[in-house]
């Protein structure tokens, strides 16, 4: 394992929607939010598997390390399952689910 650097989207699993919130109050919880609304009119029962605040540099789970090259925020999604990724306002919270 090592140290990781902010994700590219090139390192989200595909799909993934962007979504755009135009406020300049949005924050984790409104991002949250936005990207549940997204993932339930798109799959109807989605289940949030990790998540990345860009803004203040957190992730669940919770880790700072990569697995080969790979973010483990990320590894985890795959692993249990992602099939869609919500970007919401270019990258700044990033939210997984199946």
């Amino acid at each position: 394992m090592e140290a990781c650097e902010i994700p590219t989207k090139d390192m989200l699993p595909a799909p993934a929607v962007r979504v755009e919130v135009k406020t300049d109050e949005c924050d984790f919880e409104c991002a949250r939010k936005a990207a549940f609304r997204e993932a339930e009119r798109l799959m109807g029962y989605p289940r949030l598997l990790s998540w990345f605040d860009r803004r203040n540099g957190t992730m669940h789970p919770p880790d700072e390390c990569c697995v080969a090259g790979e973010p483990s925020w990320i590894a985890y999604a795959e692993a249990h399952g992602a099939n869609l990724t919500i970007d919401v306002n270019n990258g700044d919270y990033t939210f997984i689910f199946c």
